[in-house]
């Protein structure tokens, strides 16, 4: 009798798991999943440029005593322009051995001087300066700039709007294979951010050769873009 009652007790546990298995199935397959991606541009605020001297001489002491003149009237320049020291950061340094060169090109053991270079990253938080800057810069004695990167200093408006859209993107879809079938888009069961893409760095070289006036500059504008999936509820149509 207590066998029997054991295996009615088991019985009865197997088919309500089986029943709350099979509505946990027919629950779980009654969802629309769906992709979307939004985009949002916005106008750079601010730019970061890459600009240095690069001195080559008989000796690495004076290839850098002369490098080191050409880097101080910049930094001074930079000063009397109120870019402020915290935009300013030496990015490479380097003194290197510049061996002969054959008639065709080979290098020989011979060291015939030295090469120093030092290089400045500096931020540039004003863009409507930011031609007066390389202007200046060059003008003061840098022979190397770069390029030239274009951000967005505080992105966080225009990175919500890339995910208020994508999510309507998401929705838009789920409403076009609902209407498909013959059903309907319920309530939101998830939302997945699968990837947040922000703008390259858009990088420009300059030429050395300065005319009169500024630098003219092109900044455009930067692409943000926000995927997610979603998941919604199939429901039947009213």
């Amino acid at each position: 009798m207590y066998t029997k009652n054991i295996l009615l007790t088991l019985a009865v546990v197997l088919l309500t798991s089986s029943q709350f298995a099979s509505a946990f199935d027919d629950e779980l397959h009654r969802i629309i999943k769906v992709s979307g991606q939004g985009e949002s541009s916005a106008a750079p605020d601010m730019a970061t440029i890459q600009t240095g001297v690069t001195i080559e001489a008989k000796t690495a002491v004076a290839a850098m005593d002369e490098n080191n003149v050409a880097v101080e009237k910049i930094l001074a320049d930079l000063k009397n322009m109120k870019v402020a020291e915290k935009d300013i950061q030496t990015s490479q340094f380097s003194v290197q051995p510049v061996y002969d060169r054959g008639d065709r090109g080979q290098r020989k053991p011979e060291i015939v001087g030295y090469r120093v270079s030092n290089q400045l990253r500096i931020r540039i938080r004003n863009l409507s300066e930011l031609g007066p800057l390389l202007d200046t810069v060059i003008r003061s004695g840098s022979n190397q700039v770069s390029g030239i990167s274009f951000g967005v200093d505080d992105s966080t408006s225009v990175m919500n709007e890339a995910r208020t859209r994508a999510v309507a993107n998401a929705k838009a879809k789920a409403e076009l294979y609902a209407d498909a079938a013959g059903v309907a888009v319920g309530k939101v069961i998830s939302i997945d951010e699968l990837q947040v893409v922000f703008p390259q760095p858009r990088m420009y070289g300059m030429a050395m050769e300065m005319g009169d006036g500024s630098v003219p500059i092109a900044a455009g504008e930067q692409d943000f873009t926000v995927s997610v999936n979603v998941t919604f509820e199939m429901v039947e149509r009213k």
